[in-house]
C-alpha cells in the first residue's frame, strides 16, 4: 500500500514545470479524463504490465496541476498525491524517453521523498513512460513500480513502451468519442431549430398560399372570358406556383417530424390494408395498375412510419411514369430478423450517375412528373431516414426508360 506523509519538513527536489505546462493541462482538460472513473480498458494494461515487469504496482498516472491521479492502480488502493511529490511529474519532463529509477533512496530527486521515506510500504524502483497527446504534450505516464531495488531488461522496457502508446490510442479515442459526442448534439440542436422554423414558416405561409389559390380559381371564374387566353395561362401558373410551394412546405414538416418515428409505438396491422389505405389517398385512375403481395399478413413495426415510406414511394412511382398505363408491384418476404418490401414500377427511371445521390437532402432529377412539375428532393431522404430508423436499409435498381424497383428492410425487433 503507498501511503503519504507530511511534505513540509523534508528537503526533496520538487519537479520542474515544463515551459509548454499552459498547452500541457489544456490538453489534459479537453481529454476530460482527470478524475473520472475506472474503465476495464485501462485496468487491463496495468494488470499486464505489472505482469511483464514483474511489478506489484502499476499505474496510469496523470499530472495535473498541483495533483497527479491514477485513472488506473494495479497493487494498490491510493487514487492519486500531490504533485510536488510525483515521480510521473519528473518523468514527463523528457517526454520521450523511459524514466528508470533502480533504487529510488541514491537518487538526488527521490532519496528524500516520502514515497521512498515511507517505512511500511517503500517505492524504491520505479520505471514510467510519458504518454503523449497527438502534439507531443505528456499528460502523465505508465509507470511499474516496486517495494525493493529493481531493473527492467530490455524486453520489459520495449513491452512497457508498447503498452504506453496503447494508452496513448485509447486517450485519442476517448477525445474523438467526445469531440463526436459534441457534434451529435450540436446536429440535434440545429435539427430542432430547423424543424421549428419549418413549423413556422408552415403556419405563416399556408394561409397566405391557400388565399392566393383560391383567388387564382376566383379571379378565372369571373373574369376568365376578360382576360383571355394568356391571362389564363398565368392563373394557371400562379396557382400551380402556390400548390407546388404548398407541397414543400409539407414535405419539409414530414422530414423533421420523421425525427421522432423511433419513439413511437410498434402496432399489429394487416399489409393489405395498410396498402389499401394509402392507395385510396392517391385517386387512382383507371390507366393505374396496382399488385399488391399475393400473401397477406399481420405485421408488428412501426406503422406511421411504414405508411409514410409507402406513401412517398407509390407517389414517385405514380408521378414519375409516362407509360398509357402505370403498372406498380408491390412484394414482401420475411425472415426471423427482417421484413422485407419492394415496390416496382415501369416508369421513365432514374439513370445510373444519379441512383447514387437520390436519396441525398434536396437532390432531384432533371425531368418533370406527369404534370409538368419537378420534385423538391425532400420525399426519398426522409424514406431513407424512416427506413435507418426501422434499423433496416434501402436500395434501388433502375434502368432508364424501362423503370424503378425500390427495396428496404425492416427490423422485426427495431
Amino acid at each position: 500500500m503507498i501511503k503519504t506523509k507530511d511534505t513540509e519538513k523534508i528537503k526533496m527536489i520538487k519537479p520542474a514545470v515544463l515551459q509548454n505546462e499552459l498547452d500541457r493541462l489544456a490538453s489534459l482538460k479537453d481529454a476530460q479524463i482527470f478524475n473520472t472513473p475506472p474503465e476495464a480498458e485501462f485496468d487491463s494494461i496495468t494488470k499486464l504490465a505489472s505482469f511483464i515487469c514483474k511489478t506489484p504496482i502499476s499505474l496510469i498516472s496523470l499530472v495535473g496541476e498541483s495533483e497527479q491521479y491514477f485513472k488506473s492502480k494495479y497493487g494498490t488502493e491510493i487514487c492519486g498525491s500531490k504533485r510536488d511529490i510525483s515521480f510521473c511529474a519528473h518523468a514527463i519532463l523528457k517526454p520521450k524517453q523511459l524514466m528508470e529509477v533502480r533504487d529510488t533512496r541514491k537518487d538526488e530527486r527521490f532519496k528524500d521523498n516520502p514515497f521512498t521515506l515511507d517505512k511500511d510500504n517503500p517505492i524504491l524502483f520505479y520505471a514510467g513512460m510519458p504518454l503523449l497527446d497527438k502534439q507531443g504534450l505528456p499528460l502523465g505516464t505508465l509507470c511499474v513500480l516496486d517495494k525493493k531495488p529493481n531493473k527492467l531488461n530490455k524486453e520489459q522496457k520495449i513491452a512497457l513502451k508498447a503498452l504506453a502508446k496503447h494508452v496513448e490510442v485509447l486517450f485519442e479515442l476517448r477525445r474523438k468519442n467526445i469531440h463526436l459526442e459534441q457534434i451529435k448534439q450540436e446536429l440535434k440542436e440545429h435539427n430542432k431549430a430547423l424543424k421549428d422554423f419549418a413549423g413556422v414558416v408552415s403556419h405563416d405561409m399556408k394561409m397566405p398560399l391557400a388565399n392566393m389559390v383560391i383567388t387564382a380559381d376566383i379571379l378565372k371564374s369571373k373574369y376568365g372570358d376578360k382576360l383571355g387566353e394568356e391571362g389564363r395561362k398565368y392563373l394557371k401558373n400562379l396557382k400551380s406556383a402556390g400548390l407546388n410551394l404548398s407541397d414543400y412546405i409539407n414535405s419539409l414538416l414530414n422530414h423533421y417530424e420523421s425525427n421522432d418515428t423511433s419513439e413511437l409505438k410498434k402496432y399489429e396491422f394487416d399489409l393489405h390494408h395498410l396498402l389499401e389505405e394509402i392507395i385510396d389517398l392517391f385517386n387512382i385512375t383507371d390507366n393505374v395498375e396496382i399488385n399488391l403481395p399475393s400473401e397477406n399478413i399481420i405485421i408488428k413495426t412501426n406503422r406511421a412510419a411504414l405508411e409514410q415510406v409507402f406513401l412517398n414511394l407509390l407517389s414517385n412511382s405514380l408521378k414519375y411514369n409516362s407509360k398509357e398505363t402505370i403498372i406498380i408491384d408491390i412484394d414482401f418476404k420475411e425472415t426471423p430478423d427482417f421484413y422485407y418490401f419492394s415496390v416496382s414500377d415501369n416508369g421513365i427511371g432514374i439513370p445510373q450517375d444519379q441512383q447514387e445521390d437520390i436519396f441525398e437532402m434536396f437532390a432531384t432529377l432533371a425531368v418533370t412528373d406527369r404534370k409538368g412539375n419537378r420534385g423538391n428532393g425532400i420525399g426519398l431522404s426522409t424514406v431513407k431516414k424512416l427506413v435507418k430508423d426501422l434499423g433496416g436499409n434501402i436500395k434501388l435498381n433502375s434502368k432508364p426508360g424501362q423503370g424503378t424497383q425500390f427495396t428496404f428492410s425492416v427490423k422485426r425487433n427495431f
